[in-house]
């Protein structure tokens, strides 16, 4: 009789409850590793989806309307507000000012040292200095 009763209790162990909490321990750390690089990784794919679609196409209209890129000096604010050497401005092009995924505005120069058809446009990456992690419209 002492057996049946045994049988009809409710509840886990100790030694099972430990053995859960090891496996799911096991499992954190065969997946955190790969998850760890994958915020950088975001922020780069971010920055590029911005230079190669959004920005980039908010200067094409902006060109198609004035016939010309906003100059170096007016910058990506010519997306924004009209400055004095737009004769057809349509805008605002972009609904906000354009940041990198780091904070830091996207660095334009018209017309571009390495684009010298239209303009350069790119993002300091992560560090905020011209280095290899630049996220850029060239190459």
């Amino acid at each position: 009789m002492s057996g049946s009763s045994r049988s009809n209790r409710y509840g886990f162990t100790l030694i099972e409850l430990m053995l859960v909490v090891i496996i799911i321990g096991a499992l954190v750390a065969m997946v955190m590793p790969r998850l760890a690089g994958r915020g950088e990784q975001a922020r780069v794919a971010a920055a590029r989806a911005d230079i190669q679609t959004n920005i980039a196409t908010a200067l094409k209209l902006y060109e198609l309307d004035n016939g010309s890129f906003p100059s170096s000096e007016e910058g990506l604010n010519a997306l924004l507000s009209k400055p004095s050497s737009a004769s057809n401005w349509n805008g605002p092009y972009l609904e906000r000012k354009p940041l990198d995924p780091w904070g830091r505005e996207y660095n334009y120069k018209s017309p571009g040292e390495h684009r010298t058809a239209d303009y350069d446009l790119y993002s300091s990456g992560n560090d905020g200095a011209e280095s290899q992690d630049d996220v850029k419209n060239w190459d």
